[in-house]
């Protein structure tokens, strides 16, 4: 599942949700107040908006090469995000458009989903849940602290995949009755023995 985002733009009054919908895309909002909630998928983007007093003024999908100069086109805004996989990049490329960005857990959102789960009523959950004055938000990851979080991630998968490569060795040892201590240090010396004995049967 994709982070989801919600938007607070300035709308064009007096026009009906169709009508406010084209202008909102065109980048043409004037007066008033709109939330607009998007569900970012895997190919498409879900926006949901809604007026000052929550009633929903827009429904549509754009594809996710769309969703940037969608942005572009809105006034400085706030966009919210579920802090899950991808959102911190579009956090910052949102930021870099002059919006405000607020990042959500998304067991705090889950609770707002209105009946069975669909990436429209998702959407409009996420519009809802930013708007909560006791709702707790996420910081916003740099590049340079998303690489250090990637290089923590990847020496710990290493590890976690050397420690399962050493537990195998030990126990395909064991069925030839011959037993290693735990730790790599161990296993090395015992690996250098049993290739220097021709007669343990291993061979």
């Amino acid at each position: 599942m994709g982070p989801a985002l919600t938007f607070s733009i300035q709308p064009v009054l007096g026009q009906d949700s169709n009508e406010a919908s084209e202008r909102i895309s065109e980048g043409g909002c004037e007066d008033g107040y709109y939330d607009v909630g998007n569900r970012l998928g895997k190919e498409s983007v879900q926006v949901h908006g809604v007026d000052g007093q929550g009633r929903t003024v827009l429904e549509r999908q754009l594809r996710r090469r769309q969703l940037l100069p969608f942005v572009v086109q809105l006034r400085p805004c706030l966009v919210a995000m579920q802090a899950c996989g991808s959102a911190h990049y579009w956090a910052r490329e949102i930021a870099k458009r002059g919006h405000e960005v607020r990042l959500m857990s998304p067991r705090f959102v889950r609770p707002y989903v209105k009946s069975n789960k669909n990436d429209a009523r998702h959407a409009e959950a996420i519009c809802e849940a930013v708007g909560r004055p006791s709702m707790r938000f996420v910081a916003v990851k740099s590049q340079a602290q998303q690489d250090l979080l990637a290089l923590h991630r990847v020496r710990s998968l290493l590890i976690r995949e050397r420690t399962a490569l050493m537990n195998q060795m030990r126990g395909l040892l064991a069925e030839y009755g011959i037993v290693v201590a735990r730790g790599a240090i161990p296993l090395r010396r015992a690996l250098a023995l049993v290739l220097e004995d021709r007669d343990n049967g291993v061979r």
